[in-house]
């Protein structure tokens, strides 16, 4: 059995920062691909970043140059350093990873979130 927990996340003002973690748990099991995702009220849960097991990484245009999302392998865990936040990045944050886990295969994780609120 596998789990992700995201923590981190809180209130701070616009131009502030915050630096969330994802740590998986459990046992018998490989990350592959993992990811950050957010959804803000009424509206649909979109990519934020999301970093590869050899470490490439992929951002959204809206945090790109603000965001920063690395992995330590060793430890299970992800990260999101998030630098001059808006208001408009007031979401929850979803840790989502692809396990490999041994004799069942690849399967698909999400975290609980995480809420990032970030006032003007």
């Amino acid at each position: 059995q596998v789990q992700l927990m995201e923590s981190g996340g809180g209130l701070v003002q616009a131009g502030g920062s915050l630096r969330l973690s994802c740590v998986a748990s459990g046992s018998s099991f490989r990350i592959n691909a993992m990811g950050w995702y957010r959804q803000a009220p009424g509206k649909q849960r979109d990519l934020v970043a999301r970093i590869a097991s050899d470490g490439s990484t992929d951002y959204a245009e809206f945090v790109k140059g603000r965001f920063t999302i690395s992995r330590d392998n060793a430890k299970n865990t992800m990260y999101l350093q998030m630098n001059g936040l808006k208001p408009e990045d007031t979401a929850v944050y979803y840790c989502n990873a692809d396990l490999t886990i041994w004799y069942r295969g690849r399967e698909d994780y999400w975290g609980q979130g995480t809420q990032v609120t970030v006032s003007s």
